[in-house]
C-alpha cells in the first residue's frame, strides 16, 4: 500500500468516524462544509483523494484539526506534553496562574488544567455549553467554588464536579496558595 493509499483509507475511516460521532447526516455535513454530498460519499468510500482545500473545509465543519482528520497512525497513541510546553492561559502579578496541561478531541474536547490561585485572588467563568462538565481535585489549600452564586468549600485533598452551564468562580479566600488539577469535558459539536 502506498502512502497515498494509506492516507486515502485513513481519511475515509476518520471522516466516517467523526461524522458519526458528531451525529451529522451526509447532507448536514455537506451543508456545513460547503462541499457536495457526493464528494463526502466518495471520500468515505476511499474512492477519491480530495484537495487540501476540501479537506480543510470538512475538518472545520467537524470541529477537528486537519491533522486529526488525516491521522493514520495505528494503535494507541500517547502524547507527552513537557512542563515547559504547557500553555499558560493567564497569570497575575501576585502569582496566580492557570495552564492547559493537555487536551484530546474524542469523543468531544477533553482538557486537563493546572491551577494556582494566590490568597485573595479569583477567576470567574461564563457558562459553557450544556453538557460541559468540570472535575477538579484540590492539591493544596482550600478552593471556594461558586457555582450559580452558591459557594462550596473544597478542602485540600477533596474533589468536586459540576455541569458548567452556569456562571462559576474559582476563589482563594485562604491565606495560603491554592493548587488544583481540573479536567473539562466538552460535548461534541452538534
Amino acid at each position: 500500500m502506498t502512502d497515498l493509499d494509506q492516507l486515502t483509507q485513513s481519511l475515509a475511516r476518520n471522516l466516517k468516524r467523526w461524522r458519526t460521532e458528531r451525529g451529522y447526516t451526509l447532507d448536514a455535513l455537506a451543508a456545513r462544509a460547503g462541499v457536495s454530498r457526493g464528494m463526502i460519499i466518495q471520500i468515505e468510500q476511499a474512492r477519491t483523494n480530495p484537495s487540501v482545500g476540501t479537506t480543510v473545509k470538512i475538518a472545520d465543519a467537524l470541529g477537528v484539526s486537519i491533522t486529526t482528520l488525516l491521522d493514520y497512525e495505528q494503535g494507541p497513541q500517547v502524547r507527552i506534553v513537557a512542563p515547559e510546553n504547557a500553555v499558560r492561559m493567564w497569570s497575575t502579578d501576585a502569582g496566580s496562574h492557570t495552564s492547559l496541561l493537555v487536551g484530546a478531541e474524542a469523543p468531544g474536547p477533553f482538557e486537563l488544567w493546572g491551577w494556582r490561585l494566590m490568597p485573595g485572588e479569583a477567576s470567574s467563568s461564563d457558562p459553557h455549553p450544556p453538557g460541559t462538565f468540570e472535575l477538579l481535585h484540590v492539591r493544596a489549600g482550600t478552593l471556594t467554588l461558586v457555582v450559580d452564586d452558591v459557594e462550596h468549600a473544597v478542602a485540600e485533598g477533596a474533589s468536586a464536579t459540576f455541569e458548567a452551564k452556569v456562571p462559576h468562580v474559582y476563589r482563594n479566600d485562604g491565606t495560603e496558595p491554592m493548587e488544583m488539577t481540573m479536567a473539562v469535558i466538552i460535548p461534541p459539536a452538534r
